[in-house]
């Protein structure tokens, strides 16, 4: 024996009854939203990286240091035992850096979490000047001089023959006007 189908009534009520699978997303989740999660688990589990540090370098250690000074890499122990910090530091600074390594630590150890560093590894070379540029941009991109000070520019170079010579030295000496030293 054949069932019959149902009617139009009873269709309604059995597809109100059960719950129809949503539509398939067309886009998938961002990337982001699925791995905060592990991030979090991760960064619980090993603290923050030197990324972290090289941010906030300048608050850790002070202006004057972090122009020497920079963290390369951070170095975790096996179990819980504290790390090694690699610094990178230009030249003579690595005799004041190694001075003042409880301090450092001490501060680092402040950001990152009590225990995350126990030692420093100096290693001297070259450092990145990011403080020097920022200042060099802004002594670059001052006003122009006074009504003032560029005539009394003119009048020292006022004896000078026109050409390319004068052209550097009016220029030379603006920026000796604006404070720049070279």
């Amino acid at each position: 024996m054949r069932r019959r189908l149902p009617t139009l009534e009873e269709t309604v009520q059995i597809l109100a009854r059960r719950r129809t699978r949503p539509a398939p997303r067309l886009t998938p989740p961002p990337a982001g939203r699925a791995l905060a999660p592990v991030l979090r688990q991760l960064e619980e589990r090993f603290g923050q990286g030197p990324g972290q540090l090289q941010r906030k370098w300048k608050e850790i250690v002070g202006e004057t240091l972090a122009r020497h000074t920079e963290p390369v890499k951070l170095t975790r122990a096996r179990g819980n035992a504290p790390g090694t910090l690699e610094l990178r530091v230009s030249g003579a600074a690595a005799a004041i850096v190694q001075h003042q390594a409880p301090e450092i630590l001490q501060r680092v150890s402040l950001m990152l979490g009590e225990g995350a560093v126990g030692r420093l590894r100096i290693v001297q070379g070259p450092v990145r000047a990011h403080a020097s540029r920022t200042q060099a941009k802004r002594r670059r991109h001052k006003g122009p001089l006074d009504a003032a000070a560029e005539k009394t520019l003119a009048e020292g170079l006022k004896h000078q023959p026109d050409g390319l010579l004068k052209t550097a030295l009016t220029t030379l000496g603006r920026e000796i006007l604006r404070g720049r030293d070279g």
